[in-house]
């Protein structure tokens, strides 16, 4: 399931958090993002970028589902992971749960391997941290949910019947 409103607990919040900025400060990174397959961004640390970030996120999710594709024709299921790197900056998407994404932006002062290293116990500590906020929501979603079928089927009828003509 992909989550396009984001509802995130205080310590999810500070889990999260903290996770990526240990990521940013332990693999010498300019800033890490976390986003939805969406495009939405979650959550960021570090230099702010000089490009819009929301477009950036959106790419990024756009850039990740095509590699996907990709991967289905050459008979692999998914990449787990993207690298793009350019002369001067570089770029890391990791795939965390189903529908996140990590992505690190990284300069000259740090080495893909350094990178791929820390970036893998982020992505752990991630997993486990998104994993807990699914159940939450997913928990919350069945008390909210409590009225039943019926119930629903009911109001909107009513609803229905109050906008007829």
């Amino acid at each position: 399931m992909v989550r396009t409103n984001w509802k995130v607990f205080e310590e999810d919040y500070w889990a999260i958090s903290t996770t990526i900025q240990e990521l940013l400060k332990n693999s010498n990174a300019t800033s890490v993002l976390l986003l939805d397959k969406t495009g939405q961004l979650i959550s960021s640390t570090g230099d702010p970028p000089e490009f819009d970030m929301y477009s950036f996120a959106s790419l990024c999710a756009a850039d990740f589902e095509a590699n996907a594709q990709l991967a289905k024709l050459i008979g692999e299921r998914d990449f787990s992971t993207l690298y793009h790197q350019g002369s001067n900056e570089s770029m890391y998407l990791a795939r965390v749960e189903n529908n996140i994404i990590l992505v690190i932006l990284f300069d000259k002062r740090t080495t893909l391997g350094l990178v791929r290293l820390r970036t893998k116990k982020a992505v752990d500590n991630l997993e486990t941290v998104i994993r807990q906020l699914y159940d939450k929501l997913e928990y919350e979603n069945e008390e909210l949910n409590e009225f039943g079928e019926d119930f629903a089927a009911e109001a909107e009828l009513e609803i229905d019947t109050l906008f007829s003509d």
